[in-house]
C-alpha cells in the first residue's frame, strides 16, 4: 500500500510569483510552461494538499493567476520589491496564524515541507522556521507567524530587502531537508529546459 501524504496543517501558503524574472529576460516566471503547464500550477499542486489556504502573490497577469482558483495578492508598493514584500502581503491577508512561503519556480519542493516547518513553531520561543539543506539556507522556503507583520513592515519601510537580514532580527529555527535537489529553482530558460528534460515521463 502506498504511503499516504501528510495531512494539511492549519496554515496559509503563499506562492511567491511577484518577481521581475530579470535572469529570464523579464518574463513572468510563474507562467512559463513546464510540460505544457505554467510552473505556478505545478507548485500549486504541490502546496495545496499541505495547507488549508493558498494565496498567490503576483504583480502582473492577475487574471491568469486568478484563473488557478486562488486569491491573488500583489505587493503593497507595486515595485516588485522581492520575496519579503510578498511575505508582507501574505501576512496581511492570511486567515491563519502560520504562513508558509514557496517560490513559483521550484516545483519539486518536499511534500511534507509545511508540516516539518511547523514543528519548531510549536515552541513559543521561535518566530520563524526556514528550510536548510546541509549548510545552506533556503530562505524563500520558510514559515512565519502572522504576528510578525508589524516587525516586517518596519524592516521594509526602513529599506530592508534581504530575507536573511530580516531573519537575523528574529528567533529563527532551521529544518534540515537533506538534498538540495528538491529545492532547485528555475532562473534561466536553460534551467527550465533542464528541469523539463529530467522530469519522469
Amino acid at each position: 500500500m502506498a504511503e499516504s501524504a501528510p495531512a494539511a496543517i492549519k496554515a496559509t501558503g503563499i506562492i511567491l510569483a511577484g518577481g521581475r524574472g530579470d535572469r529570464m529576460g523579464g518574463v513572468d516566471k510563474g507562467l512559463q510552461l513546464l510540460d505544457g503547464e505554467p510552473m505556478v500550477a505545478w507548485v500549486l499542486e504541490r502546496l495545496s494538499p499541505q495547507v488549508t489556504e493558498v494565496l498567490i502573490n503576483a504583480n502582473r497577469n492577475f487574471a491568469r493567476y486568478a484563473s488557478l482558483g486562488h486569491r491573488v495578492v500583489p505587493d503593497l508598493n507595486g515595485e516588485l520589491a522581492g520575496p519579503l514584500a510578498g511575505l508582507q502581503r501574505g501576512l496581511m491577508e492570511a486567515s491563519f496564524d502560520l504562513v508558509v512561503t514557496v517560490p513559483c519556480d521550484a516545483p519539486r519542493f518536499p511534500g511534507d515541507l509545511a508540516r516539518r516547518l511547523a514543528e519548531p513553531l510549536q515552541e513559543k520561543n521561535v518566530d520563524l522556521a526556514v528550510a536548510r539543506t546541509g549548510n545552506r539556507i533556503q530562505p524563500v522556503f520558510c514559515m512565519a507567524r502572522k504576528i510578525l507583520l508589524p516587525q516586517l513592515t518596519t524592516f521594509i519601510e526602513d529599506g530592508g530587502r534581504k530575507v536573511e537580514a530580516w531573519f537575523a532580527t528574529l528567533r529563527t529555527a532551521t529544518v534540515d531537508f537533506g538534498s538540495e535537489a528538491a529545492f532547485a529553482n528555475v532562473n534561466t530558460l536553460e534551467d527550465l529546459q533542464s528541469l523539463e528534460d529530467s522530469r519522469p515521463r
